[in-house]
């Protein structure tokens, strides 16, 4: 074991434990201390398989997980166990990660866009990795960090963004400058680096940003820079989707580095994925505590109200809302209501969903969200409006054993791969289909 995670981090449980029971164990405490905060339940095994998935999908590709999509402790360390590095975006983040003992060879300050003042501390605190795309960042690094590792940021022409001004990374007409530049101002740049998000789902657009990668090696290595890293960002979907499955990508992924950066070039290649890790591993608890009905008069109305319901904080609009009734099992004893959910008052925009079909809600009851590991957590200016969201993080023994016995890497032996038959996670999986008493329940009881 590496030490950033152990037994008191977190809750240990046994195979077959389900979301609902912790959640109706922590529910239980909240209303016995009368104290309605929302809370999420983290279920760590979850983030184990997810790990172990990535490293035998894509055996050349460290895992670089960016700290602002979720910061929350018990993430950090288990990462940090399992061996994965760090993409920190600014002073608090390095911070963040080398208070819990994470070596600054670990870190890359991924930032295309760093204060001064950032730089620096990350030149004291020994973090070495970073990125730039423009002269004036490489001139701020130049004077605040003369050791300094840059990976020089890339997008290609021939992959359009749909907001171009808001797109970070150079042209590659601009590359052989830049790399002159850095050149002559005496900052070594290592490598390229290159991020697609959605669009890395597109095999045409990878395979079109690892050749303008490979060609813009070539120019560094003809300058003099001793280029041997390559940094594929992030884009790796948080929810299982079966029409692009991790393995699919994958296959994408490495036949185009079988092309351009074949194994035995000398080039190391991480990866930035935030939520394919985290997404499903969170689930997010808040109450109501405010209600409007909203009567519907018009012809032919069935009687129907509009309910606007007000839980005391704002989850992703980005991420799933709460799941609708599933038309083939209603549960006739609670009629549902066409309904929105509002977050806390006092935000420019407080609007979580419209139109859902929900059953007939009161103050104190609870709603629950699933998927919502990724910016959502308390460090998010979306759950900044009142006090921070607790969240208690959960494992299972089968899943502490497997970060014990493979140490962050994928199982080898057949035998290896017979002993995870077992699920990791605690056993949680929310129900396919939902009717009202699993989500929604009077006294803050689910």
């Amino acid at each position: 074991m590496n030490g950033y995670l152990s037994e008191s981090n977190f809750l240990m449980v046994e195979e077959g434990f389900t979301t609902r029971d912790l959640l109706e164990n922590l529910l239980g405490e909240l209303c016995q201390e009368s104290d309605q905060q929302a809370f999420f339940v983290a279920d760590l095994g979850d983030i184990v398989k997810k790990h172990l998935r990535f490293l035998k999908a894509l055996p050349r590709v460290k895992p670089y997980f960016p700290v602002k999509c979720n910061g929350s402790e018990g993430v950090i360390r288990l990462l940090a166990e399992l061996g994965a590095g760090f993409a920190c975006a600014n002073k608090a983040e390095i911070s963040r990660v080398q208070g819990i003992g994470v070596p600054a060879d670990r870190i890359f300050y991924s930032s295309p866009c760093k204060q001064v003042a950032h730089i620096r501390y990350a030149a004291s605190h020994g973090v070495r990795l970073m990125a730039f795309d423009n002269e004036v960042e490489l001139s701020k690094v130049a004077r605040s960090h003369p050791r300094a590792r840059m990976l020089l940021g890339i997008t290609a022409d021939s992959i359009p963004s749909a907001h171009p001004s808001m797109t970070f990374g150079t042209t590659l007409k601009s590359c052989r400058h830049l790399l002159e530049a850095a050149k002559e101002q005496a900052v070594e740049v290592v490598g390229i680096s290159f991020h697609l998000g959605s669009r890395g789902l597109e095999p045409q657009a990878l395979t079109q940003a690892m050749a303008a990668a490979q060609l813009v090696f070539d120019v560094g290595t003809e300058l003099g820079h001793r280029m041997h890293l390559l940094d594929i960002g992030g884009g790796f979907p948080g929810t299982e989707d079966p029409r692009a499955p991790l393995e699919e990508i994958a296959a994408g992924i490495n036949s185009a580095l079988d092309l351009y950066f074949p194994e035995g070039c000398g080039v190391d290649v991480v990866a930035r994925p935030g939520r394919y890790y985290v997404t499903s591993a969170f689930t997010l608890a808040v109450s109501i505590t405010a209600l409007e009905e909203i009567p519907v008069e018009q012809p032919g109305s069935d009687g129907r109200c509009d309910s606007r319901v007000c839980p005391p904080v704002s989850p992703s609009p980005a991420e799933p809302s709460p799941r609708s009734p599933p038309e083939e099992e209603p549960c006739p004893e609670h009629p549902w209501h066409s309904s929105s959910l509002r977050g806390p008052p006092g935000r420019a925009e407080d609007r979580i969903a419209d139109g859902l079909e929900l059953p007939q809600l009161h103050v104190g009851d609870w709603l629950v969200f699933g998927n919502m590991g990724a910016y959502t957590i308390p460090s998010s200016p979306l759950l900044t409006a009142g006090p921070q969201a607790r969240v208690t993080c959960a494992m299972s023994r089968m899943a502490w054993k497997a970060i014990q016995l493979f140490q962050g890497k994928p199982p080898q032996t057949e035998d290896d791969r017979e002993s995870l038959c077992t699920p990791l996670s605690c056993g949680w999986e929310m129900a396919e289909t939902l009717c009202v008493t699993p989500v929604f329940a009077p006294a803050g009881i689910i």
